[in-house]
């Protein structure tokens, strides 16, 4: 058994609370193939934290590919309406009474999220929601990741060390803001393998894995 000692424990949302990261790569994979750009799974999941204009930006510079200020904003539109219409709110498995154990035991809780505020308060019912002690969104940040911003971020409102939080992510650009900001990160499987993993410091197949080999003990001091 691993025992990690913390006061805070960080959450991204989309892969980590929410398993919705197939939502957003059917969008994407949608609306730019009517642009005739192909993307796989791989290029939307490791940007999973990104704002949509960082990772558009950023899968139309890999490409050398150059549009318009208003073809981006449409492709940004569209993804985001299409988004609405397909998406359908479930969870990883095992997420929400994780979540409530952590509090129970007396952690900070913060989500670090790319999403929105108005779409993060859609999304997550009252009873979990209120559980975190602040809400890092793209509404609220300079930069997203893979920039430690976020992180940062978080930290400073939660007013607690670095080196007493610990961050739980499922993606690589989530995974190197963190560990950018200097926080410990713990990865999970839940949308990409551990290959693609391997910058965290500990990795677990699920959310079962983690509790399996994991004790969470909250820091007196």
């Amino acid at each position: 058994m691993i025992n990690l000692k913390a006061k805070a424990v960080i959450f991204d949302m989309d892969g980590v609370i929410t398993d919705t990261m197939r939502y957003h790569f059917d969008a994407w994979f949608k609306i730019l193939s009517d642009f005739s750009i192909k993307v796989s799974c791989y290029d939307i999941y490791k940007r999973e934290g990104q704002s949509g204009i960082e990772a558009l930006h950023d899968i139309l510079k890999e490409r050398a590919i150059r549009l318009s200020s208003s073809q981006i904003r449409v492709i940004l539109r569209r993804k985001e309406e299409y988004l609405k219409k397909i998406v359908k709110i479930r969870f990883i498995k095992g997420a929400r009474p994780f979540i409530r154990d952590l509090k129970r035991k007396g952690f900070f809780l913060a989500l670090v999220t790319g999403t929105s505020g108005h779409e993060v308060k859609r999304i997550l019912p009252s009873n979990i929601y209120s559980f975190f002690d602040c809400l890092v969104t793209a509404d609220d940040c300079l930069k997203s990741k893979p920039d430690p911003y976020p992180f940062n971020k978080a930290v400073s409102l939660l007013k607690v060390p670095k080196k007493e939080c610990i961050v739980i992510e499922n993606a690589p650009y989530g995974i190197e803001s963190a560990k950018r900001a200097g926080i410990f990160c713990v990865a999970l499987e839940t949308s990409l393998p551990k290959k693609f993993l391997k910058n965290s410091d500990l990795v677990f197949k699920s959310i079962a894995d983690l509790n399996s080999k994991v004790s969470f003990a909250r820091r007196r001091f």
